[in-house]
């Protein structure tokens, strides 16, 4: 009887080892790349290069089903990595939001009217285009 205990125990210390050692291992999200521009992921990637920190980079794959995303391993780092990319992100908010009202005051912003103005055809057919998917999803509900 002695025998069996000592071997689940011992098989208890393995298991709670390899948990232990499997969560440090663990990627930990730090950011993610779906639907960001180019120019902002680069700019994530250089600030985590700047404070030394290891990252490692996933894609979405062949077909998008993946996650795109930047993990790190490091959970130590995980939290100033975090704090560099919500301190980033709100100064690129600002910076892109002035660039916006200065377009705006300075008249360069392409309001829908100048669009029209400037390419008639193309506007019609995407209104067209959008009256016709609007029909063909109504209509069945009708008949």
């Amino acid at each position: 009887m002695q025998i069996r205990l000592d071997y689940f125990k011992i098989i208890s210390d393995i298991m709670t080892t390899l948990i232990k050692t499997q969560l440090k291992i663990m990627p930990n999200l730090v950011f993610k790349l779906n639907s960001v521009p180019d120019d902002e992921a680069n700019e994530v990637r250089q600030l985590l290069d700047d404070a030394e920190i290891n990252f490692y980079e996933t894609d979405s794959g062949r077909w998008g089903l993946g996650y795109a995303a930047i993990w790190t391993k490091d959970k130590d780092s995980l939290d100033t990595a975090k704090a560099l990319i919500k301190e980033y992100q709100l100064k690129r908010y600002n910076r892109v939001t002035e660039e916006h009202l200065a377009m705006e005051e300075s008249g360069e912003k392409i309001s829908r009217l100048s669009f029209f103005l400037t390419s008639p055809i193309r506007f019609s057919i995407l209104i067209l285009f959008a009256g016709l998917l609007g029909y063909f999803t109504v209509m069945p509900f009708f008949y």
